[in-house]
């Protein structure tokens, strides 16, 4: 019999969550909502992956996750090995599992990243990307579509890789906007370990803007998307900027851009968006209607004017060092400004910008159905 005749079809739900427990090693039981589908269905499904041993349930410290039976790890290795080895053969976290909270922890983080970008229309398996981080070098010179990387498929690199031991990020995602550094803070304010974030970041920005990826990110430099669980973590970022537990790696100049967008379908969306520089460029040409070209000399962050002359931001993509930027400089020269950004942002920038900034919105349901129907 063959291996396709004792998995569940390709196109089928079941067969997804089960390449996707094949590469997170570990599946949150509280992720299965981002997953297509309705819950009933997907109830049904876990149960008849449970019966037939291909998946089961680990409930730990207040963790619960679904591993992969060992017959669905030996089947999915047989039919798929170029997509499923990486992840289920030798001594890595997500072939020989374990049990401490942390690196349980960790694999949740992961998973949540490769859903969210997977929902954004991001290429995760490995046979669908091209090697980029390869030993021997870059099968191409750019790339067409997006795609992300785990950070443990840039560890491919090898020795290289010890430079920036430390480094909390998840991977990096490829776009045609640019190279990015993808974080996941969960619920939590991030944690940073300020050199070895730096290091990490010089170190891919030589590797892939002046080496392998040059033709497409020569004149780019990374920049940092940071995911999490709704708006608070944006506002502590922030909020805490002018104290002295400010967060140095984000505020101080080492990114011109770093994104933060929530872990959700909102973000998913925007997530689209930052990959597309044209519909991006669209977008803001339709903000700028009705508004005035910005003033090069100024030396506050803009995008636009008004008419009384003030500056405009187009703060819709959260872009934490920019927006710190655009309010500092406000705060200094006592002036008032406009932030544009979607609806479902704004009661949490009313909150941290203060009567000196008048928000203004975008529907965020009337841009989905024009830029993504």
């Amino acid at each position: 019999m063959r291996t396709e005749d004792l998995l569940p079809g390709k196109d089928t739900q079941s067969y997804r969550l089960l390449e996707l427990t094949a590469i997170c090693g570990e599946f949150p039981a509280d992720l299965l909502p981002r997953l297509p589908g309705s819950t009933s269905y997907k109830e049904t499904v876990i149960c008849s992956l449970k019966k037939e041993k291909l998946l089961k349930t680990y409930y730990r410290d207040r963790l619960r996750g679904y591993r992969l039976g060992r017959r669905a790890k030996l089947l999915l290795l047989s039919g798929h090995p170029e997509r499923f080895s990486f992840y289920l053969t030798g001594n890595t976290d997500t072939n020989l599992l374990k049990s401490e909270y942390s690196r349980r922890l960790r694999l949740h983080r992961m998973a949540e990243v490769y859903v969210f970008m997977q929902n954004a229309g991001i290429s995760i398996f490995r046979d669908k990307k091209p090697q980029i981080f390869a030993p021997d070098g870059s099968p191409v010179s750019q790339l067409s579509k997006p795609a992300f990387y785990s950070s443990r498929e840039i560890k491919e690199l090898g020795i290289e890789m010890v430079k920036i031991r430390g480094s909390r990020t998840m991977g990096m995602l490829l776009a045609p906007s640019g190279p990015f550094l993808v974080y996941n803070s969960g619920p939590d304010t991030a944690k940073w370990d300020y050199l070895s974030e730096q290091k990490a970041k010089v170190l891919l920005e030589i590797l892939l803007c002046r080496q392998r990826l040059a033709p497409q990110y020569a004149q780019m430099q990374i920049q940092g998307i940071l995911t999490g669980h709704g708006m608070e973590p944006f506002y502590q970022i922030l909020a805490s900027a002018d104290s002295h537990t400010r967060c140095f790696f984000l505020l101080d100049g080492n990114y011109e851009h770093f994104y933060y967008l929530t872990n959700d379908h909102c973000g998913e969306v925007l997530l689209k968006l930052l990959c597309d520089p044209e519909k991006t460029q669209t977008l803001n040409r339709i903000l700028s209607e009705g508004l005035y070209p910005r003033d090069c000399k100024s030396l506050i962050e803009q995008d636009a004017v008004d008419g009384d002359g003030n500056p405009v931001l187009f703060g819709y993509f959260l872009d934490i060092p920019r927006i710190n930027r655009f309010l500092s400089a406000l705060r200094i020269q006592e002036r008032t400004g406009t932030l544009i950004c979607f609806d479902f942002q704004q009661d949490m920038l009313s909150r941290l910008c203060g009567e000196s900034v008048l928000i203004q919105t975008i529907s965020f349901c009337k841009f989905e159905r024009r830029f993504f129907p």
